[in-house]
């Protein structure tokens, strides 16, 4: 007989943890709800600059200085786009800023990995003050450091070439630094196993430590692209001709017009320069957060 009663605390176990499942999932529901009901305002408002640059550039001069003109504008002027192309070459424009962010990128990448490597995993004379010396570097501003590097390219016949606006940035303390870091962070027993089977540094460098910092990695490329393609003062400096400038420069060329700052093919050649950059972040959005999220070795 007793076999055949139901045990009322199973019964009540098998009803209890389901309600307090769905229970949870609803309150999770709700929180995340509230949330995005938060984030949203501050979403956009981050957005409002750059939906203010992309209706300013479809728009004729007349409506921006138009107090009675709309927000948005009356007719989309899409030829606001290839009227600041004739302004300026930016075609040339953009191929040296590709090449130049392409090539401190390609160096720094090179030099911070060897670099960072042995401030991590080797032992040499002056290690501490070398390193020492590598972060003195980053507490300098940029700027204090122009007038010496400016005189260095000179003297090299440097002067008004791409070379110029890359060899001041083909080492990076900071990126030293972060990858320094990281490399600390790897197991020592790991590159000593790769040891035992015969790997050099170098392997080790590449099978070993070089995957398992590649979150580091990104996320000092995604600094130093950003930094280097709107840099804009350092390639004002070395430059003089259209054959070298990049593309910060046209924008300074169409805000200094004779006739003054032509605002409407200014933001159609804002959204020209930041264009890459947008696409680039909508392609890679996922392994952009992921890098800055998960940078370091757990």
């Amino acid at each position: 007989m007793t076999d055949t009663m139901n045990d009322p605390h199973e019964e009540t176990g098998t009803s209890v943890a389901p309600i307090a499942s769905t229970r949870r999932r609803n309150f999770a529901k709700a929180r995340d709800g509230w949330l995005h009901l938060l984030l949203a305002p501050i979403a956009l408002l981050w957005m409002s600059p750059l939906i203010w640059i992309i209706l300013t550039s479809l728009k004729t001069r007349t409506e921006i200085f138009d107090p009675n003109a709309g927000f948005f504008p009356a007719i989309l002027r899409f030829e606001n786009y290839p009227a600041t192309l004739t302004v300026a070459p930016f075609g040339t424009y953009l191929l040296n800023s590709v090449l130049v962010t392409g090539s401190i990128i390609a160096a720094q990448l090179i030099t911070i990995t060897l670099a960072a490597y042995a401030f991590a995993r080797l032992e040499f004379p002056f290690k501490k003050f070398i390193f020492a010396l590598f972060l003195l570097q980053i507490m300098f501003p940029i700027y204090a450091t122009f007038l010496t590097n400016f005189v260095t390219l000179r003297d090299m016949g440097l002067v008004n070439t791409l070379p110029a606006m890359i060899v001041p940035f083909v080492a990076s303390g900071y990126g030293t630094f972060m990858l320094r870091q990281s490399f600390r962070q790897v197991p020592s027993e790991l590159s000593d196993a790769a040891r035992l089977d015969g790997c050099g540094h170098m392997a080790i460098l590449w099978h070993v430590y070089l995957p398992l910092v590649k979150p580091t990695l990104i996320a000092f490329s995604i600094i130093s692209v950003v930094t280097h393609w709107n840099d804009y003062m350092w390639p004002l400096l070395v430059t003089n001709s259209d054959s070298v400038r990049t593309l910060p420069i046209g924008l300074g060329l169409l805000a200094k017009a004779d006739s003054g700052a032509d605002w409407t093919r200014l933001m159609a050649g804002t959204m020209i320069v930041i264009s890459p950059l947008l696409l680039l972040f909508v392609i890679f959005q996922r392994r952009f957060i992921d890098s800055f999220m998960h940078t370091g070795v757990k």
